[in-house]
């Protein structure tokens, strides 16, 4: 059997014909082809015979580049920077935001909230509830108009008609209208319109500005804003509800202890005798002295961030001092007046409205003001599905109004993600968010709270001395944590971003801005002077094996130290056991 044969058979014959058929073709003197019939080498490609009727930039550069006979050569080391300075889109640079912050400061005064309109017994549901709806229509179209025709960036309010409305029925029913506000951000989370819309209700109404989570300031900062606040006319105070909450569950431990306690007590007194019990009694004596100090207070904490010990509040002057649930619910009975709402029989009952974004702490406030009550506390639904009012004593109404966000200015979504308005979770562009981040808090500030180095280099690779970028600070954290891509094993930034983020939001990675007026740097350089962010020494990573074996011995730099002191010879001694008897031998 022959072996099998290509049916694509080129033999030397057909190769001959094909030299001799190519071959045969007429030059010109000059080099030309005489007949015009014939193709040259640019035509032997049937593809470069295609038409072209369209071409794109790129496309019609290179077509015109080579019919003109242009040759371009690449040249190596031959870099010229036209620019040093990298914006991030999703950023604006230091001028921009200052403009972008002059104009807000010009029309803040259109920032307003929905107004209920008038209203009266004979109006009737449907025509309330139409009217109500042109109004909220109207105020919409305001805000869209104030966005598209100033170009300015609005944070994300609320646009359902069902919660405002909540809120309306809050106002008209309650005598003291309290809004909370974050202590890191309070000109944000305040809404200057809500104030003057409690006045236009009823002038008898009063309002109260409660700087939540005041613990992440320090005496300082607080001090700084009360005098903005003061400055302002603007009633305000201080309030932590974790401090609060924290109290609370010291304070029911040692009420178990002491409870536990006495249960001890009973059960031996009733298993002993009469005088056995004289003698537990007189070695009870120095245990019931120590009962009310019960271990786990001693050492808990004095603050969410470490920043505020309330050991030390008595010292604070009283309009920056952080006031506990019970001193909260004695301001609220001395600022809210006598009831407005006339009482059908019995006494006349003050009702306090609470309201605020809602991740300010609105609800664990009211859980603290309701733990602090040492009376029978009851919550019972409104009128509606929707807020709730809670019988905090016999002469006071706690109203909880539901989250709302209020329309305010901001620069970039950015600050949006950063501020806690935005969910993280859902959160598609991390650079920006990021890179403020890495722009607001101090590099070793960063690096003692995660515990890791973020190395910052320059154009010529080598190590520079400054604020790191979004990138730099999401890398060095994937890479001290793990985080990789599971397709290139590339560090996983958007993870990294979401942890970093929800630290920040939290209060781990702690900022704060400053009032109006003020430098961010100096107002939150004591903030970082702290014992929790205190400086740690960076090991330096050229430093040599310790000498002798002895730690803490820091040997000379260099690679050739570090090798002898590795490479040198030792002695070497083994040693056995058998028979009873030990021996050693040298090697």
């Amino acid at each position: 059997m022959g072996m099998p044969t290509s049916k694509k058979k080129a033999g030397l014959g057909k190769a001959l014909m094909r030299s001799r058929f190519t071959s045969n073709t007429h030059v010109n003197p000059d080099g030309s082809i005489r007949h015009t019939a014939e193709v040259d080498d640019s035509t032997t490609n049937w593809t470069k015979m295609q038409s072209i009727t369209q071409e794109n930039d790129l496309e019609a550069f290179l077509s015109t580049a080579q019919l003109a006979g242009t040759d371009f050569t690449a040249e190596k080391m031959n870099i010229t920077v036209i620019s040093n300075a990298y914006n991030n889109p999703y950023l604006l640079t230091p001028e921009e935001e200052q403009q972008s912050l002059q104009q807000q400061k010009e029309h803040k005064h259109l920032l307003t909230v929905p107004r209920r309109p008038p209203w009266d017994s004979t109006t009737t549901p449907d025509e309330l509830k139409r009217r109500e709806n042109i109004s909220f229509l109207e105020w919409r179209r305001g805000l869209v108009t104030l966005e598209e025709d100033k170009g300015l960036l609005m944070t994300p309010y609320e646009r359902n008609l069902e919660v405002w409305r909540q809120l309306w029925r809050v106002i008209e029913r309650s005598d003291l209208i309290v809004q909370i506000v974050d202590s890191r951000n309070p000109v944000l989370f305040r809404s200057t319109d809500l104030e003057a819309y409690v006045k236009e209700v009823d002038p008898r109404k009063k309002n109260l500005l409660l700087v939540n989570k005041a613990d992440m300031l320090t005496i300082e900062q607080r001090l700084q804003w009360a005098d903005y606040f003061d400055a302002q006319g603007i009633q305000y105070t201080f309030f932590s509800a974790a401090l609060a909450r924290e109290k609370l569950e010291a304070e029911d431990e040692a009420r178990k202890a002491a409870e536990a306690l006495a249960e001890a007590e009973k059960t031996a007194a009733v298993g002993d005798g009469e005088e056995s019990d004289d003698d537990s009694d007189d070695d009870d004596e120095p245990v019931a002295e120590e009962a009310p100090q019960p271990a786990p207070k001693s050492t808990r904490r004095g603050s969410f961030t470490g920043l505020t010990e309330t050991a030390n509040e008595s010292d604070v002057p009283e309009r920056a001092r952080i006031i506990g649930a019970e001193d909260l619910i004695a301001l609220l009975e001395r600022e809210c007046p006598e009831s407005l709402r006339p009482a059908d029989s019995g006494k006349h009952k003050s009702i306090i409205g609470f309201v605020g974004y809602p991740n300010v702490g609105k609800s664990s406030t009211l859980n603290a003001l309701v733990g602090a009550k040492k009376v029978t506390v009851s919550s019972t639904p409104g009128k509606t599905k929707h807020f709730q009012t809670i019988h905090l004593s016999e002469d006071m109404i706690l109203c909880d109004c539901p989250g709302l966000v209020f329309p305010s200015f901001t620069s970039t979504k950015a600050d949006l993600v950063c501020n806690g308005i935005l969910p993280i979770d859902q959160l598609r562009e991390f650079t920006g968010p990021s890179h403020l981040v890495a722009q607001r808090v101090p590099k070793w500030v960063l690096e003692n709270v995660y515990g890791m180095r973020i190395r910052t280099k320059g154009l010529d690779g080598e190590d520079e001395d400054r604020q790191p970028t979004g990138t730099e600070l999401l890398m060095a954290y994937a890479i001290a944590r793990g985080f990789t891509k599971s397709s290139q094993g590339n560090p996983d930034e958007a993870r990294a971003a979401r942890y970093i983020l929800k630290d920040y939001v939290n209060g781990k990675v702690l900022y704060a801005h400053p009032p109006p007026g003020i430098d961010s740097e100096k107002f939150n350089e004591p903030m970082y002077a702290s014992e929790r962010f205190k400086r740690r020494k960076v090991v330096d990573p050229a430093l040599a094996m310790p000498s002798g074996g002895v730690a803490g011995n820091k040997a000379p730099h260099g690679s050739a130290t570090v090798d002898k002191a590795f490479f040198e010879p030792t002695e070497i001694r083994a040693g056995w056991r058998g028979g009873g008897s030990e021996r050693q031998q040298g090697a």
